[in-house]
């Protein structure tokens, strides 16, 4: 036994340090955007759209090229007196080259602007998986406080139950109880026992979503922090969907994604169009070659090399006369993709619109249900006090009594449901203006 409590105490020390406290929900929520798989798939994405835009940038620089070749040559050749000799050559060749793009039709500004733009809209995509995985998180983390509140409940009721169930074996003995009311009073145990088990069954479940959420390597000593106060009394008035559609397209990484997409593809379309202007680029370069020949008399390798040795910059201009119309063809798909993502925009803030206008509605159903849940459980609350008074003073029989405890755990577990959406709700609609996911 002592060897056991021995291990116990030392995995206690070796867990890791997140199970030592209890965490809040900003907490959670920092923790899930840090180490989610599909953010992190979203920040690579990102990374890719920056080094994109790098190598728009350097395409403004100028290139470099080396070459260096050998090679040999065997056999009958023709000379320059026209005859045919068997002479064995060979030739060693150096070269480097360099190149300025100094006008292409603004290709390279307009490929810049492009690349910045679509780094934009990666990095709001990421914004957008963040949004997405803090409301999950937020949603399972109410979660558990419900599942929470609903375990201690179930708990209330078992000590209710034993302390029904002393008074019921007090009046056995005194005769005041039949057997059948006893046995009545220890099966209702029983059942509040086995109620309470599976209630805090579905608390450590809700715990284990939560943490698989946050990527935990295990849910073991594991916990959140409950508000301090009243969620519910922290809250205010939902503003109209209007008020709140104003904010969010203003903030709304989805929308400004599109937006940007949609600037990114009038820059697509000066780029298609780029390849109607001539194109001028500056080259230069060095080169020097050795030349030996078999049987002869040939100049040394280094001589030749300087002899050899030439230079030569100049300017070369391409002008586009006809390509099969593949210029027009790719200047109308840059427009059509323009058309689409203008669309694509559109249809994202209608749908934005739709979004708050439910979530709206929602928390003002939720805001209902919950005054009305609040004042069933109360009322139910009262009838069960009641009720639990005339049990105990035997005007009421068993049945009666679990009538009235069913029909109050019920409204309570009611309230609670209704509670937690309301909570979700509003928090949901106030994340649409930017309000961060916080419980106080």
């Amino acid at each position: 036994m002592k060897f056991s409590y021995l291990f116990i105490g030392i995995g206690a020390m070796c867990m890791p340090v997140h199970a030592q406290q209890a965490w809040t929900l900003k907490k959670c929520i920092d923790y899930a955007i840090e180490h989610n798989l599909t953010i992190k798939q979203q920040e690579a994405s990102a990374e890719q759209s920056k080094i994109e835009l790098s190598t728009a940038k350097n395409s403004r620089l100028p290139d470099l090229n080396g070459s260096a070749s050998h090679s040999f040559s065997f056999g009958r050749s023709l000379q320059a007196d026209n005859t045919y000799n068997s002479i064995n050559t060979q030739n060693t060749g150096f070269s480097l080259s360099t190149s300025v793009p100094l006008f292409t039709g603004l290709q390279i500004p307009n490929n810049i602007a492009l690349s910045k733009l679509n780094l934009q809209a990666a990095l709001e995509d990421l914004n957008a998986a963040k949004e997405n995985v803090s409301i999950q998180v937020a949603s399972s983390y109410l979660q558990v406080l419900f599942n929470d509140e609903l375990a201690r409940v179930a708990h209330e009721q078992v000590d209710l139950s034993r302390e029904m169930l002393v008074q019921r074996e007090a009046y056995f003995r005194n005769g005041k109880a039949s057997e059948s009311e006893l046995y009545e009073a220890k099966s209702r145990v029983a059942q509040d026992e086995l109620s309470a088990v599976q209630a805090d069954n579905d608390y450590q479940l809700a715990l284990l979503d939560l943490s698989q959420l946050l990527e935990l390597p295990s849910p073991d000593g594991f916990a959140i922090v409950s508000p301090q106060t009243d969620a519910v009394e922290n809250l205010g008035t939902p503003l109209p969907p209007a008020e709140i559609y104003a904010d969010a397209l203003l903030i709304k990484p989805v929308i400004k994604a599109a937006q940007y997409r949609l600037e990114g593809a009038q820059k697509s379309i000066r780029i298609a169009q780029s390849a109607y202007y001539p194109q001028l680029s500056l080259g230069a370069g060095l080169s020097t070659n050795y030349y030996k020949m078999s049987g002869m008399d040939n100049a040394g390798f280094g001589s030749q090399l300087r002899d050899n040795f030439s230079q030569y910059v100049g300017l070369t201009l391409s002008i586009p006369i006809f390509n099969r119309l593949a210029t027009r063809n790719r200047v109308r798909s840059a427009r059509i993709q323009q058309t689409t993502l203008g669309w694509q925009l559109e249809d994202s803030k209608k749908t934005l619109y739709k979004e708050i206008q439910q979530a709206y509605y929602n928390t003002l159903s939720a805001q209902t249900q919950y005054t009305s849940s609040r004042t069933a459980a109360e009322a139910a609350k009262v009838s069960f006090d009641l009720m639990k008074e005339r049990y105990m003073n035997g005007k009421a029989n068993a049945t009666e009594f679990n009538e009235s405890r069913t029909a109050w755990m019920r409204a309570v577990s009611d309230q609670l449901q209704a509670k937690y959406n309301y909570i979700f709700r509003f928090k949901i609609l106030d994340f649409y203006r930017g309000v961060p996911l916080e419980l106080k």
